[in-house]
């Protein structure tokens, strides 16, 4: 349970209650709440309370890799916009910014060759740090609650277009009959893919068969995302 694995990484760890409610800027009482299971974390208290437990996501809700990972998508909380005047740092590279949902499912993400809208700024270093070349990299909005609580209504994530080779369980943005969705790919026998949400409750599992995934374009893998409230 969500609440038992909290409550036994923050005991690993050393802290109290109220040192874990310090760090997130909540009350005592909030985190004894979730402690409990009468309530739980959800959005940017669900990644900061992970943060302070020195865990992910993930493991808080499903029990999966207890340390941070070198992984399919890190965290980098709150961004800013710059505008094409604003100069870039020494360490900093800008990536195209596709903040509505239609534009981004649509041929424009990968295959644009001039983009004048919004950009988001990232250091070389952390680019590099995944292995992504900012030249087919873009970031898009994400919609709807079937990646919630860990990607809820709004959050915004990297795209590396280069990455379309599926290792299974990794985020990817696809391209669904015009539709852009974030979703976990896993490889099926005989050349299918099954989408995974992590709002499993509300969304269930979805498998394509080879013959459907004329349907279905893998734009690229995400590897990094944000999220604000």
């Amino acid at each position: 349970m969500m609440n038992e694995r909290m409550k036994q990484r923050r005991k690993e760890l050393g802290l109290t209650q109220p040192a874990v409610a310090k760090a997130i800027g909540l009350t005592k009482a909030t985190v004894s709440l979730w402690e409990s299971g009468s309530t739980s974390p959800k959005g940017e208290n669900l990644h900061a309370l992970a943060k302070v437990l020195n865990c992910t996501p993930e493991y808080l809700l499903y029990g999966e890799t207890a340390k941070k990972p070198e992984s399919n998508a890190e965290w980098a909380g709150g961004f800013e916009t710059w505008d094409s005047d604003s100069p870039l740092g020494d360490d900093e590279v800008e990536i195209p910014f596709y903040m509505e949902v239609e534009l981004a499912a649509g041929a424009g993400i990968a295959e644009a060759r001039e983009y004048f809208g919004p950009k988001l700024r990232f250091a070389k270093s952390t680019l590099k740090r995944q292995g992504v070349n900012a030249s087919h990299a873009a970031c898009v909005k994400v919609a709807g609650n079937s990646m919630e609580p860990v990607l809820p209504h709004g959050s915004t994530v990297g795209v590396d277009t280069s990455h379309t080779e599926i290792t299974d369980g990794k985020m990817y943005a696809i391209n669904h009959d015009g539709m852009l969705r974030v979703k976990m790919l896993y490889k099926l026998p005989g050349g299918g893919i099954r989408l995974r949400s992590y709002n499993t409750e509300e969304w269930k599992d979805e498998n394509i068969s080879f013959e459907q995934l004329k349907n279905i374009k893998i734009i690229g893998k995400v590897f990094w995302y944000s999220v604000l409230i």
